[in-house]
């Protein structure tokens, strides 16, 4: 309810400066106006306000608290109809500020429009934001998202026009958006920072380079050189730097830092779980100790990015994505164990197991395939051992030899995995195809160097003969096309013929498959009958494992195609006759 004031005749309306230029109107315009009537349920749940002076003012720089604010806003515009756009004058603490409502949500409202409006309650969320440049800092503020990036309630890529990158758009919003969702007082809690870039690479790609020897040079030891300023530098590439910087009386002390041990990672994993846990914001079946024991080679930073996507997983159970405006209940965020597991998988170190090399080297799995190849697993798995606990050889080198597709480097890649080994990498020409030979011992060396700073370390060198880029016909030389498409010899002659041989510490010979060994491969498959898994383990004697996998991949085909899925699902079986059909056509080509 109204009332007129004195000062204002009847037939007129006063309207102040900033009313006046939202209304379009001059003083002494006529306006017409009509009373409004407002609707059922016009109370508003959610009010976020944008606060600047009423005027500019340089060097002024005021802490405004959100709480008490607040409560003199819902004091003074109690039952006041608010509207998105709308600038309202106020003093507040002797000065005079103006806001603007930039979001006014009803009560049970599920999508906003440009003209939102409604009654301030003693229930409306009030939700400040400092304009920007305003030299406004709010403080205490509980009840608002902590940025604006989110201006609309929905999330949704396809309304954006880009499709077909949801799960990467997900990955991008978790790991870079969902932290900043939450108020500033909740990501202090957790004790994280948000995260300050994002990379998005693919073909093509462009890179600039900028040098700044000579500035830096001159700063050290130059004619106008800084002597009371300690200059420390950081890098994790010391070979690229340039020489002249390296000299004594520039950057003389060299400190590497090596990666920490399980102690130390158990100490950095409590430093950023800290506050996490003083906020019991972390779960109780969090185990630091499990976990420091699990993230053997993680660097600090690498630690760091760990607990930051655990908690983005956490983060990301409280936002429904389809209402980002949705209240969120800080007190149900928990970081759990799972939260962390799923970590560790997301944030690989830099010097850990290239697993997903290692099992592109033995895409079918492991299987019993006789005593031979079970017995040199195990002589590899002992050369294992001895790498942890004897003090006398800390290098211990294997050879691997035998016939093409005898299963060499599927081995080899087993024992890397099964040795629980921090740091194993894998060396092969397919990797270096194109490089030119000083590149190709840039990058091995670079692979050994990085294995010294762990504890642990494997390195598999698979096809030496391609890495040195052997050619049995004529002399030596250095024909990188030839080596994509020929498999060269697997026999210890040439590994002899090179003065290489004497270099391994153990040589084991992998052979072929024998048939009673081709018995127990083909009965692990269950593709055959078992009527005809001894005519076709006679047919496989003195076969490579990877020969073999490939018949029997051939032939579970079938005659006509499509019998594929139904071998490998056991509903049928491959046709004997078949299988000898595709062995003659092997044997004769």
């Amino acid at each position: 309810m109204s009332t007129a004031h004195d000062a204002v005749t009847s037939g007129r309306i006063a309207l102040n400066a900033i009313q006046r230029r939202q209304a379009k109107v001059s003083t002494g315009d006529s306006v017409t106006i009509s009373s409004f009537a407002p609707p059922d349920d016009f109370k508003l749940a959610l009010l976020t306000l944008e606060l600047e002076y009423a005027k500019a003012r340089a060097n002024r720089n005021d802490e405004l608290d959100a709480v008490v604010l607040a409560q003199q806003l819902r004091k003074r515009f109690l039952d006041q109809v608010m509207t998105s756009g709308q600038r309202v004058p106020f003093e507040f603490y002797g000065t005079n500020y103006v806001f603007t409502v930039n979001q006014a949500l009803l009560e049970g409202q599920e999508s906003s429009t440009p003209l939102d409006r409604g009654f301030l309650s003693s229930d409306t969320y009030i939700i400040f934001e400092a304009a920007p440049n305003s030299g406004i800092k709010v403080i205490n503020q509980k009840e608002a998202a902590s940025s604006k990036l989110f201006k609309h309630k929905e999330f949704n890529l396809e309304k954006l026009g880009i499709g077909g990158l949801s799960a990467e758009f997900t990955d991008i919003f978790r790991r870079a958006f969902a932290s900043r969702v939450f108020p500033p007082h909740v990501v202090s809690k957790l004790g994280i920072k948000h995260v300050k870039g994002i990379l998005l690479y693919g073909p093509p790609g462009t890179g600039v380079h900028d040098s700044i020897v000579n500035q830096l040079l001159t700063k050290i030891d130059g004619v106008e050189a800084l002597n009371n300023v300690l200059l420390i530098g950081m890098t994790n590439r010391k070979d690229l730097l340039d020489e002249a910087l390296l000299r004594p009386g520039r950057l003389e002390v060299h400190i590497e830092i090596n990666l920490p041990d399980e102690n130390g990672r158990l100490q950095i994993l409590q430093i950023h779980t800290n506050k996490m846990k003083e906020n019991s914001f972390l779960s109780p079946d969090i185990n630091l100790h499990e976990l420091a024991a699990r993230t053997k080679n993680y660097s600090g930073a690498e630690l760091e990015g760990v607990v930051k996507s655990a908690v983005s997983f956490a983060l990301n159970r409280q936002i429904t994505m389809d209402d980002l405006t949705k209240p969120l209940d800080e007190e149900s965020i928990k970081v759990t164990m799972d939260d962390f597991v799923n970590a560790l998988h997301e944030i690989t170190p830099a010097f850990g197991a290239s697993t997903d090399d290692l099992e592109r080297c033995r895409l079918r799995g492991i299987v019993d395939c006789g005593k031979a190849h079970k017995h040199i697993y195990q002589r590899a798995m002992l050369l294992v051992e001895q790498v942890k606990v004897s003090r006398s050889s800390p290098l211990v080198t294997c050879l691997l030899e035998g016939p093409a597709g005898s299963g060499k480097s599927a081995m080899a890649a087993s024992v890397g995995i099964d040795s629980d080994f921090a740091y194993v990498k894998i060396i092969s020409a397919e990797t270096m195809i194109g490089f030119s030979e000083s590149s190709k011992c840039a990058q091995i060396c670079k692979v050994f160097e990085d294995a010294y700073k762990s504890q642990f370390s494997i390195i598999i060198l698979d096809d030496i003969e391609r890495l040195l880029e052997y050619v049995a016909i004529g002399p030596r030389f250095s024909n990188l096309i030839s080596q994509t498409l020929l498999v060269l010899l697997k026999r210890v002659g040439f590994l002899e013929s090179v003065g290489m041989c004497d270099v391994f510490s153990v040589t084991y010979h992998v052979p072929k498959l024998k048939k009673e060994d081709a018995k127990k491969v083909l009965q692990h498959l269950n593709v055959f009958d078992e009527g005809d898994l001894d005519a076709a383990a006679e047919a496989l004697d003195d076969m490579p494992i990877k020969k073999l996998y490939t018949l029997v991949e051939m032939a579970a085909q079938g005659p006509t195609g499509g019998s594929a899925e139904a071998i490998y699902a056991g509903e049928e079986k491959i046709d004997i006759n078949h299988f000898f059909s595709i062995l003659s056509d092997i044997i004769r080509y």
